[in-house]
């Protein structure tokens, strides 16, 4: 009986041992893959691997570092949780089949910010030609062109994005929630849909059902509100007001108009935040937001697409639609692509040439660099020291500062006046 005892104790360590090993090898295979797979866009590190006899993976001190971003998304611990042993080392085996119910949590999710989130890389591509009107432009500037950024978020004392998430697949479904210190959270409910690992397209079309995303703000945007409206010398309600026509244009360049309740919505939440809840059909027309005919919007009758309620703090809110039209095409006149005249210039001005070492009189005007190589950066002086200088400007719907070399700068020029400094 003794000898038994131990041969089952011997193989119950043996396997336990194997378990280990097997989920270790397989983890750090399937990590690899995802490495490779994710090459092109950044590098990921996966930290320290263990596993338990529940099913669980672990994965502890990871991070994600964007070639586009200066800092890393840090991961403090992530469990990817299955039920069993065997369901583990299948789901690790064969990641395309994952069992019917699964979840993952994320915790100590820290993204620091700096004034300049982005890789300063200056090229031809990187900070020229025209984009889209954006639709959810935020600026906190008198120049409505210089949108909202890491360097203002750290000017109201928001240092770093820090959080927590919890995935869930479930037989009825997919049930997501993403909750973040002092900068809101995301609730996202997708009933019958499954997610497939090894092909994110299968997992926008496995379920027909409409997809409930709720958003909750927790006191942002009222501080967002009043810190652009301070910093572009105006009233929050005009501020409110000049974001609306933004995102107005944003929606009539790509062919549809907004609902004057719709209209109100997106102005009552950049004054006051709050909870929305929005149910949306990925791959349908207009993401399954109704889309109403001229005439029966006159008649509140008849819409296209009848999709379900949009809430506001829990109140359902009515007459929320959009209408389809030609795409508004604009010739911008030659005016525009000249810099917006910065206070105490007058009309008349125009590009003159100053010597480099005066560039730190000319902070925060705006300015135009050629460097040795031809290539031209036009925008705002924000920096400047005895090795470089600093130049911001907005590139795809945010401010970039771009660092440049003095020795790289053939010639300095400052958008002014004649004969004024």
């Amino acid at each position: 009986m003794k000898r038994l005892l131990t041969v089952l104790v011997l193989a119950a360590l043996v396997g336990f041992v194997l378990f280990k090993a097997s989920v270790w090898w397989l983890a750090d295979q399937r990590m690899a893959e995802t490495r490779q797979a994710l090459g092109d866009s950044g590098v990921f590190l996966r930290g320290k691997i263990s596993s338990g006899l529940d099913g669980s993976l672990t994965l502890s001190d990871a991070s994600w570092q964007d070639f586009e971003l200066t800092q890393p998304l840090v991961v403090g611990r992530a469990e990817f949780q299955v039920g069993s042993p065997g369901a583990l080392l299948g789901a690790l085996t064969t990641p395309s089949d994952l069992p019917a119910s699964w979840s993952l949590q994320a915790e100590g999710l820290i993204l620091a910010l700096e004034s300049s989130m982005f890789r300063n890389w200056v090229t031809e591509t990187g900070v020229g030609g025209s984009e889209q009107s954006a639709l959810f432009s935020l600026s906190c500037a008198p120049d409505m062109r210089q949108k909202l950024s890491s360097g203002d978020f750290l000017r109201m004392g928001i240092t770093e994005l820090k959080g927590e998430l919890a995935l869930t697949q479930s037989p009825d479904g997919v049930h997501l929630e993403l909750n973040t210190e002092n900068t809101g959270s995301l609730e996202l409910n997708w009933p019958g849909a499954r997610i497939r690992v090894t092909s994110p397209k299968a997992t926008l079309t496995s379920s027909d059902q409409p997809l409930e995303l709720t958003l909750r703000d927790g006191g942002l945007m009222r501080r967002v509100a009043a810190y652009c409206a301070r910093e572009a010398g105006m009233e929050t309600s005009q501020w409110a007001g000049q974001t609306l026509e933004a995102f107005t244009s944003g929606l009539e360049a790509r062919g549809w108009e907004a609902s004057s309740q719709l209209q109100a919505l997106y102005r009552q939440w950049l004054l006051e935040g709050g909870e929305v809840t929005v149910f949306l059909k990925p791959g349908a027309k207009a993401l399954g937001i109704p889309v109403r005919s001229e005439s029966s919007s006159k008649t509140g009758q008849g819409s296209e697409d009848p999709a379900p309620e949009i809430k506001y703090n829990g109140a359902r809110v009515p007459d929320v639609f959009l209408r389809q039209i030609a795409p508004e095409v604009t010739e911008r006149p030659p005016e525009v692509l000249e810099p917006v005249i910065s206070p105490g210039v007058s009309e008349g001005a125009r590009w003159q040439t100053e010597d480099i070492e005066s560039a730190s009189a000319w902070e925060g005007r705006t300015v135009r660099v050629t460097l040795a190589n031809g290539n031209r950066v036009e925008g705002r002086l924000t920096t400047v020291t005895e090795r470089e200088l600093e130049i911001a400007r907005e590139v795809a719907g945010g401010e970039v500062a771009y660092p440049i070399m003095a020795r790289a700068i053939a010639v300095f020029e400052v958008w002014k006046r004649d004969q004024t400094r």
